[in-house]
């Protein structure tokens, strides 16, 4: 029999908790996500969080010392060679990156990438620059509505966008220029991790906004994952957020995007009600990233985490005995630092389960992904060659 029936896999998208060992390597010394946000905000009120042992990870004020018989806790460390949103949740999933994403924050894509998206599309590029989605499109929307020029521009992520108007460039359109940009940027010297559609509406400057057609079209995984695992075994693997993207709908059996954490949650919580099935729910939950972390709002960052945490408590009380639920994070993005980048962090590692009756701190672990070589375990899986992770034997 395995141990649990549904398996519920939450990201807190970018809350580290403490920097790697080798975080000089990526001039993120003395990150620390949760630490730093919590003494901005002069303590968090997390009265769910803090009841499953956030303290034993982080004794962060507004937190306490507490028994928590129905919960493990512990901090991981990143194997892989890498900060950014794809090498973590792949890393997740058993796969191990050794070579990180090309970024290109600091002076644009080459004039040569430029060139070639123009030729190919039929249309002038204008941007190309590292910027925020929302400042660019009130930078050159307007001129963009005008001319139908593509705005491209990039972020600390591995990421190339491209933000148009979808009354001058409508949204199918936009996707068939991603879809060339992605075939450009396949190129070894151009690899980025990730194209994004980034399609807005509005009248003027201060009426733009982006619309929910977001569109992603991120690399397949490198290497086999525990998801396609799963899969191939007859076991569903429900995603929530942007996970779909992340893995280019490499195992996943269904997708349901969000707009936003609140309605990630509602999602989630849906189907923790309304769905028998059997194997891996994957949930992210981006804004605690891409609206404060890169943003730099340590004040919002810690209200989003409080706002999460009533939400945690809603979805606990609907959990069935046989399930699972687990958070962790997928890198840091300490709204402290300088600039916008993410930081070279640690992660937590919470689970919770009705069936624990012996709920510790755990010893600190090599890599994210004994969380998928856990899950797997779970189902009475064995790795393929090549992928990574350990099993967390306390938790089965």
């Amino acid at each position: 029999m395995k141990k649990f029936k549904r398996i519920f896999l939450i990201v807190m998208d970018s809350l580290g908790i403490g920097e790697m060992p080798d975080a000089k390597r990526f001039n993120d010394q003395g990150a620390n996500t949760l630490l730093h946000i919590s003494e901005r905000c002069d303590g968090l009120k997390v009265p769910n969080l803090n009841s499953l042992g956030l303290y034993d990870l982080c004794p962060i004020k507004g937190t306490t010392k507490v028994t928590h018989p129905h919960s493990y806790v512990a901090i991981l460390k990143e194997a892989s060679n890498g900060k950014d949103t794809m090498t973590g949740h792949w890393e997740m999933m058993g796969v191990l990156t050794t070579k990180p994403f090309l970024t290109f924050t600091e002076h644009g894509f080459p004039a040569s990438l430029i060139e070639e998206l123009e030729q190919k599309t039929g249309r002038k590029v204008i941007g190309n620059v590292a910027a925020s989605g929302t400042e660019i499109i009130k930078e050159l929307g307007e001129r963009q509505l005008k001319t139908g020029e593509l705005i491209v521009y990039t972020s600390a992520d591995s990421v190339l966008q491209i933000a148009a108007h979808e009354e001058v460039i409508p949204v199918k359109q936009l996707y068939e220029y991603c879809n060339i940009a992605r075939e450009i940027c396949m190129k070894p010297e151009y690899m980025v991790g990730r194209i994004i559609a980034r399609p807005f509406i509005g009248k003027d400057r201060d009426s733009f906004k982006r619309t929910p057609n977001r569109h992603d079209i991120a690399l397949s995984p490198t290497h086999y994952t525990y998801m396609q695992l799963l899969q191939d075994h007859g076991y569903d693997v429900p995603c929530i957020g942007k996970i779909g993207d992340i893995f280019n709908g490499v195992g996943v059996t269904s997708t349901t995007k969000t707009k936003s954490n609140e309605d990630g949650m509602d999602k989630t919580i849906d189907l923790v009600k309304n769905s028998d099935f059997t194997g891996l729910c994957f949930v992210n939950l981006v804004e605690f990233d891409s609206e404060y972390g890169h943003r730099r709002n340590p004040l919002g960052y810690g209200k989003a985490i409080e706002d999460f945490d009533i939400r945690l408590g809603e979805l606990i009380e609907v959990l069935r005995d046989d399930d699972l639920l687990i958070i962790t994070a997928d890198h840091g993005n300490d709204p402290t630092a300088k600039g916008s980048d993410h930081t070279r962090e640690k992660v937590p590692f919470i689970a919770y389960s009705k069936k624990i009756n012996d709920g510790k701190l755990l010893q600190e672990r090599d890599s994210f992904a004994d969380i998928g070589r856990t899950i797997i375990e779970n189902f009475d899986l064995k790795p393929e060659e090549g992928q990574i992770g350990s099993i967390i034997e306390d938790l089965l």
